[in-house]
């Protein structure tokens, strides 16, 4: 069983210790196990909860800000990126429950998977302990994102920000070459992203948009750091 006691203490909060268990059983895992509850429900509560409480808080911190960069600021903070660093800064990967494919494919450090399980968490947190409990995590482990919107903006939409590193560098666009493969209701993409030939970064997800992200954010961390725009 997984040490949740460990992972509490992470999180500054103690949530029922079966709800937490919930939180981390992901679909392989429960479907091995005679397809026991997993932890989908209390994600789709926690992907409710975080989008409240960061745009609670950006509207209230970002007062010079229209509504349109607020969504972006939004929007990046809750990405699966940003949340997936937020997972293995708190070591979340080493608790997840995962099937024995899921984990020997290196489940444990899928950055999708990573912040799905958080958002599980926090959906737990909700339902153990109210949205207080659930403000805390995300107060304590997701509002220091917002000291460097610099780099959330680039995680917000890596793409345009691939697209436009190239521009700059007076190299051609991005191109990208996206597969995928699994049956309709369970599909797995997979997108490689070259610019000028040169194959740059590669990523995976549930949609080619995602895989897509997933390649563009796997270029943008190769690449040396932009020279600051002044």
């Amino acid at each position: 069983s997984v040490n949740v006691d460990v992972l509490s203490t992470r999180l500054g909060v103690d949530i029922e210790p079966q709800l937490l268990e919930l939180a981390l059983t992901h679909r392989s895992y429960a479907y091995e196990n005679g397809n026991i509850p997993n932890n989908e429900r209390l994600e789709f509560l926690g992907d409710s909860v975080l989008g409240f409480v960061v745009t609670a808080h950006i509207h209230d911190l970002l007062t010079e800000l229209p509504e349109g960069e607020l969504t972006k600021v939004k929007n990046a903070v809750v990405s699966a990126t940003a949340l997936s660093q937020v997972a293995v800064g708190i070591g979340l990967g080493e608790f997840l429950r995962l099937g024995k494919g899921e984990d020997q494919t290196g489940g444990r450090e899928k950055p999708n998977l990573l912040a799905d399980a958080f958002e599980a968490i926090l959906g737990a947190a909700y339902v153990s302990k109210g949205l207080e409990a659930a403000e805390g995590i995300i107060r304590k482990l997701v509002f220091p994102l917002l000291e460097d919107t610099d780099s959330l903006r680039a995680n917000s939409d890596p793409k345009t920000t691939l697209g436009e590193r190239a521009q700059a560098e007076s190299k051609p666009a991005p191109e990208y070459v996206t597969t995928h493969e699994g049956p309709d209701h369970d599909r797995t993409f997979f997108s490689t992203v070259s610019i000028d030939g040169k194959v740059l970064g590669s990523g995976q997800g549930r949609s080619k948009k995602l895989a897509e992200t997933q390649a563009a954010i796997d270029a943008l961390a190769k690449l040396p750091k932009a020279k600051k725009a002044k």
